[in-house]
């Protein structure tokens, strides 16, 4: 378990479970937004356990399924949730830094490096990538090697590589 994970165990006030194309997807929420999108089969960091009510019927999390729904239908490529991001200082200037990659793009591990003013710390940007507690919402699908190649991903390769294709990446 990481810290991240901890803290949003303890901050947790609902969460739900919805269904993807990809498997069900475990949304959880604090007072404060979105805390957490993970696949519930195969994710990397998955919370075994939350300290919240299942609350499908909470309005965040509800649009945050309707949303993901849209996502997933093909019918949206922009999330408008208050997002909760709970991790280090850099962790978080690196999940900000995905947040500005649209639909359709990539950037590398290099290219964040950059983009958060740490150009030397492309592994310290993979682990911070690697931990981001809001999958799909925070696009970490979206970041590849500086080759081209996809690397990585904590949902798993089969859905890096099938959130891309629904994206209109070629991989």
């Amino acid at each position: 378990m990481n810290l991240g994970l901890n803290s949003i165990r303890g901050a947790c006030t609902a969460q739900a479970t919805m269904a993807s194309p990809l498997g069900a997807i475990l949304l959880a929420r604090s007072e404060r937004g979105l805390t957490g999108v993970w696949f519930v089969e195969g994710q990397k960091d998955y919370p075994t356990e939350l300290d919240a009510p299942q609350q499908p019927g909470d309005p965040l999390l509800r649009a945050a399924a309707d949303q993901l729904t849209a996502y997933f239908a093909g019918r949206g490529t922009r999330f408008d949730l208050p997002l909760d991001l709970r991790g280090t200082e850099f962790q978080r200037k690196v999940w900000q830094a995905l947040l500005r990659i649209g639909a359709g793009q990539t950037r590398s591990y290099g290219d964040i490096a950059r983009q958060v003013g740490s150009p030397q710390a492309v592994r310290a940007v993979g682990a911070a990538v690697g931990r981001n507690p809001v999958s799909v919402i925070v696009p970490c699908h979206r970041v590849i090697g500086s080759s081209g190649a996809l690397t990585g991903y904590a949902g798993g390769m089969e859905r890096k590589r099938a959130l891309l294709v629904l994206e209109g990446v070629a991989v």
